[in-house]
């Protein structure tokens, strides 16, 4: 079986506080952990990072020593960075060697073709975040930033993931494909190449929607703050799942 999964951002109450919702983590990989080949961690894992040469953030321990449990034990993960965790470099690498990927990539899993990616600043629109997504990656701003001391920058990195998240569109609603720029993207992807799957984030919302040529199908995994939803891939099929969660609903 191969998992997919995002939009935990651990460090910020909703539902349920952080710790409730890392403990609730750790028992759905527990769950898989059995079956589960490969699992894509596909961004916003933390609500916010920033890895300095020698400091990481406090906290987590838990989900970090299920995922190195996880890898020592042979389940393949990859991890891809979000927009509240963008500042990932090394860590992952080589300590739980899991790579990382800083935007979508393109796989075949037997026999179907996936594209997977977080999401953000995909598409059409959000120009303002495109703009700050370019500082945000420079890499001379990373280094002048990792020059403040842990305790301010990790509380400005905190500022900026509440405020990003208040950006949000409608979390409740599908907005049709016009309204919603992943959809888009992905109509424009599905005329390069045939797609079978195209995985995505970062939209919060459960979504299960075949695009115009009627084959390929655009799933986004919803998060972890209200739904607590995933993607499991059999080899054949693919399905939108929820843990934990009786009154999930997956939108198309």
């Amino acid at each position: 079986m191969v998992y997919f999964i995002s939009d935990f951002h651990l460090g910020a109450d909703s539902l349920l506080t952080s710790r409730e919702r890392e403990h609730k983590l750790l028992r759905f990989l527990t769950s898989i952990s059995a079956e589960a080949k490969k699992i894509y961690l596909v961004g916003d894992v933390f609500d916010h990072w920033f890895e300095y040469k020698k400091v990481v953030p406090k906290g987590f321990v838990r989900i970090l020593g299920k995922l190195a449990e996880l890898r020592d034990s042979g389940v393949e993960i990859e991890f891809f960075t979000g927009n509240h965790d963008t500042w990932m470099f090394t860590y992952f690498e080589e300590e739980l060697n899991i790579p990382i990927h800083r935007g979508p990539i393109e796989v075949n899993l037997s026999g179907f073709q996936f594209l997977i990616g977080h999401g953000d600043g995909l598409g059409p629109g959000d120009f303002g975040y495109k703009f700050i997504k370019k500082i945000f990656t420079n890499k001379i701003l990373q280094k002048l930033f990792s020059l403040f001391h842990p305790n301010f920058g990790l509380s400005i990195m905190k500022m900026f993931s509440k405020t990003s998240r208040k950006r949000n569109p409608d979390e409740t609603v599908f907005l049709g494909k016009e309204k919603e720029w992943l959809v888009q993207y992905s109509e424009s992807r599905i005329k390069e190449k045939s797609f079978d799957f195209l995985i995505f984030g970062h939209r919060h919302l459960p979504i299960d929607y075949t695009l115009s040529n009627g084959k390929s199908r655009y799933i986004n995994l919803g998060d972890w703050f209200n739904h607590f939803s995933y993607a499991r891939f059999d080899g054949q099929n693919l399905e939108l799942l929820f843990y934990e969660n009786e009154n999930g609903k997956i939108f198309s």
